[in-house]
C-alpha cells in the first residue's frame, strides 16, 4: 500500500460494496464522520482534470473511483475549483501522488480533500473495481476504518441517488450575476461548474438563479435565452424545474446541458431512465448526426433520454457511439435545443464549445439582431 506523506502514519481502511464486494487500502484526505463515508460508487476515466472532476456538484451522492492509477501529482489551484466545495461523498484511487510538481499548484490534492472534508481510500485494485462496476452497474459501498461488518451495514443502508432531489442540496441559495454585456442569459443553477459560467458570460451578462426559481420570475428579468445546467441525480425528482421549464419553451430561447437535457426532456412529455455505470469521463465519442462529425466530449450522468418517448416532439441532434444513446436535442416549433455532454470541458477536449456560438446565434435571431 502507498504511504501518502512519508510523515504520516498509514491509517489501513476498506471499500465494502451492496453486493458484499470487500477492498482493503490506506484512507486519505479527512476522516469520515463516525469513521465511514458512504455513497453511489462510480468510476471517471479522466487522464487529467482531477480537481475539476471532484469539485463538479454533479457528483452530489456519489463516490469518485478514478481509473487513471496515478492521481495528485500536478497538485491543486485555487483557479480550477469547478464549485465553492466538493459534493461527492469521498474519493477512490489505486496511488495518491506523495508529491506534486506544477507551477500553478498551490497545495496538494490530500490537503485540499482534508480541507472541506472530503475521505478517500488509496491503494485499491482499481480495475478489478472498474471491471466489476462495469459489469454489475453502479451500486451503493461504504469505506473508512470501521469494522467490515459496519461497512456492509452502511453500504446496504445507502439510498444511491435514485428517487432522491440531489440539485436543492447543490443550488445556489440566491441569485448572482456574472459577466457583462448586451445579451441577458438567466441561467439555472442546478449545479453549475465554474467554467461553464465563464463561457457563458463571455456571451452576456449572465444572472444565475436557483433551481426553484418560477418561470414568472425568470420572464421579469427580460432573459434573451436561459441555460439549464448540468447537476446531480435524478431528473424525475426535480419536478419544480420540468413545471418551469415548460412554461419557459417557446416563450425564450433555451439551451440545456447534461441534467438540463434531461429536465427539458421531461418538460414535453419525455421519460429518462438510468444508465447501468452511467457516462463518467473525458473521451466519450458522440456522432453530430447534421454534419456526421465526431466530437471527443466531457460527460457526467448517470440518467438519460427516452428518444422514443419524444418522438414528434423533437429531432435528435447527437448520439453516443458507445452504447447508441440519445446525446442532444433540438425542440420542433421552438428555439430551443440541448446535449448530454458538458461542453464547456472542463475538464476534457474542446470539440464542443461551438455550442455556445449556437446559443448567441439562437438569441440573436429571436432578439432580431
Amino acid at each position: 500500500m502507498t504511504n501518502v506523506h512519508s510523515h504520516a502514519p498509514m491509517r489501513e481502511a476498506a471499500l465494502v460494496l451492496a453486493d458484499g464486494s470487500v477492498f482493503e487500502g490506506e484512507l486519505i484526505g479527512a476522516d469520515p464522520l463516525g469513521g465511514i463515508a458512504s455513497g453511489e460508487v462510480v468510476f471517471n476515466t479522466v487522464l487529467s482534470g482531477y480537481q475539476e472532476v471532484i469539485t463538479d456538484p454533479s457528483y452530489a451522492g456519489q463516490i469518485i473511483t478514478f481509473t487513471y492509477p496515478h492521481i495528485g501529482n500536478y497538485g491543486v489551484n485555487d483557479h480550477d475549483f469547478e464549485s465553492s466545495r466538493p459534493f461527492c461523498r469521498g474519493v477512490i484511487v489505486r496511488e495518491m501522488a506523495r508529491r506534486h510538481s506544477n507551477q500553478r499548484a498551490e497545495d496538494s490534492l490530500d490537503a485540499m480533500l482534508r480541507r472541506f472534508g472530503i475521505s478517500g481510500i488509496a491503494g485499491l485494485d482499481t480495475r478489478r473495481l472498474t471491471r466489476l462496476l462495469r459489469d454489475t452497474g453502479a451500486m451503493a459501498g461504504a469505506f473508512g476504518v470501521a469494522s467490515e461488518a459496519e461497512l456492509r451495514s452502511a453500504a446496504g443502508a445507502e439510498p444511491g441517488t435514485d428517487g432522491v432531489d440531489l440539485v436543492a442540496q447543490v443550488t445556489t441559495p440566491e441569485a448572482y450575476t456574472v459577466g457583462s454585456g448586451p445579451r441577458r442569459i438567466v441561467a439555472f443553477d442546478f449545479g453549475i461548474k465554474t467554467t461553464i459560467l465563464r463561457h457563458l458570460a463571455e456571451l452576456g451578462t449572465v444572472d444565475v438563479v436557483p433551481a426553484s426559481t418560477t418561470a414568472a420570475e425568470v420572464l421579469a428579468r427580460r432573459p434573451d435565452g436561459v441555460f439549464l445546467s448540468n447537476g446531480p441525480g435524478d431528473p424525475a425528482m426535480v419536478g419544480y424545474a420540468v413545471d418551469t421549464i415548460r412554461d419557459l419553451v417557446g416563450q425564450v430561447p433555451v439551451f440545456g446541458i447534461c441534467l438540463g437535457h434531461q429536465l427539458l426532456s421531461r418538460s414535453l412529455g419525455g421519460e429518462t431512465f438510468k444508465l447501468p455505470f452511467g457516462h463518467h469521463g473525458g473521451n466519450h465519442p458522440v456522432r453530430h448526426l447534421a454534419t456526421g462529425h465526431v466530437e471527443i466530449t466531457s460527460q457526467n450522468h448517470n440518467f438519460c433520454v427516452d428518444p422514443a418517448s419524444l418522438e414528434g416532439k423533437v429531432e435528435v441532434t447527437h448520439l453516443n457511439l458507445n452504447d447508441l444513446t440519445n446525446e442532444g436535442m433540438r425542440v420542433l416549433g421552438a428555439p430551443a435545443f440541448s446535449v448530454q455532454y458538458h461542453p464547456e470541458a472542463g475538464p476534457g477536449p474542446h470539440d464542443s464549445r461551438y455550442l455556445f456560438g449556437m446559443f448567441a446565434d439562437l438569441m440573436d435571431a429571436k432578439a432580431g439582431v
